[in-house]
């Protein structure tokens, strides 16, 4: 008897819904050839319901993603839908919270033939994963600020809790990466704990734990020399974990990295939930033109099965996003099939069916 498993799907703002649809057509055609089924619910959430609404996340939604084996997240907010304190729309963090997802997954990974802005050296290989905690840090009061006519103030919040979550859950990546052959075994904590007492007490947190892994190797950084580093070397680096918004903003650098946000995939993993989102927004200069890059989308959707595959036990769902992901790969680097922010003129569809045509192949 087949497994099923139940995923919850927030189609989103602007391009979101046509960059789902395709993804959601790969997923089946995957499922129908392998041993198990995906039940796909629909969960309204995002800027243009809270536009009709007045609210951004429903508590349906909220309840149908706690109820599901995974969250396919797509595309969230528009720049002209905004709270009333002039803050964007973002279900994508609220669910975050809400369901406790502290560790942001953001792999970078460079491959033959993708055309990106450096010019590496032929014997180096960029294949590295930014871990970012995602649910306090500097986002801890997000929408709370205290702001006067004269100055405004917000709280940077890291526990014990979430940090020992959070390294815990990064040597275990670290650990499961060298088991195959995809790293060295190195988590690097990277920080601000020369100026900042808060990232003194984070780094303290992460040392604890390195010492729990003496298979593994531990290193430090600074957020300001990583972001030097991302350019000068991305190869030297394994497994790097750090805080809310330093994550942030060096994940959109390794989005850079791999030729930009329309091929950086992302999850939002926690105990018992995870969400899975390409990086980039809703780009509503050019939604319902039926050119947006879906690979971000579908690499997130890799990354779905292969998590579900892991956490259930299930190798063909394991098998399935690993070749998912090299079917996205391949699509890139052949060339002829890539949407306009990748120098192409191929409409969405047209990639989803190169990739479609690659997993044929496969």
């Amino acid at each position: 008897m087949k497994e099923t498993f139940d995923i919850a799907v927030f189609s989103g703002d602007g391009i979101g819904p046509e960059i789902t649809q395709p993804t959601l057509r790969i997923l089946e055609r995957l499922a129908t050839d392998g041993e198990y089924t995906l039940q796909f619910k629909q969960c309204p959430a995002g800027a243009a319901l809270y536009a009709q609404t007045g609210v951004s996340l429903p508590e349906a939604s909220l309840q149908a993603a706690r109820n599901a084996d995974a969250i396919l997240l797509s595309a969230m907010g528009l720049p002209s839908v905004r709270y009333p304190d002039g803050t964007e729309i973002s279900p994508q963090i609220d669910l975050r919270k809400k369901l406790n997802l502290f560790a942001g997954v953001r792999p970078v990974r460079i491959f033959p033939g993708q055309k990106i802005p450096l010019n590496l050296p032929p014997d180096q290989q960029v294949d590295f994963v930014l871990i970012r905690e995602s649910t306090e840090g500097l986002f801890h009061t997000q929408g709370c600020g205290e702001v006067t006519e004269d100055e405004a103030r917000e709280t940077l919040l890291i526990t014990r809790e979430t940090s020992q979550a959070l390294f815990a859950f990064a040597f275990d990546l670290a650990a499961r990466r060298k088991a195959s052959g995809q790293g060295p075994g190195q988590v690097t904590c990277v920080d601000k704990a020369n100026v900042f007492r808060a990232f003194a007490f984070f780094r303290a947190i992460f040392d604890a734990e390195a010492a729990r892994h003496p298979e593994l190797q531990s290193a430090h950084a600074y957020v300001d020399a990583m972001a030097l580093w991302f350019v000068q070397k991305p190869w030297a680096f394994d497994v790097l974990v750090t805080e809310n918004m330093f994550g942030d903003i060096l994940s959109d650098l390794g989005a850079g990295l791999m030729g930009g946000l329309g091929v950086a995939p992302s999850a939002d993993i926690g105990h018992d939930h995870a969400v899975f989102q390409p990086c980039h927004g809703s780009a509503p200069d050019i939604a319902g033109q039926g050119v947006a890059n879906p690979i971000a989308m579908i690499l997130s959707a890799a990354m779905m099965l292969e998590w579900l595959g892991q956490r259930h036990g299930t190798d063909r769902l394991i098998t399935d996003g690993t070749r998912l992901r090299l079917a996205c790969e391949a699509t890139i680097a052949k060339g002829d099939v890539l949407t306009g922010d990748l120098g192409g003129s191929a409409r969405t569809d047209d990639v989803a069916n190169a990739v479609i045509e690659q997993l044929a192949a496969s």
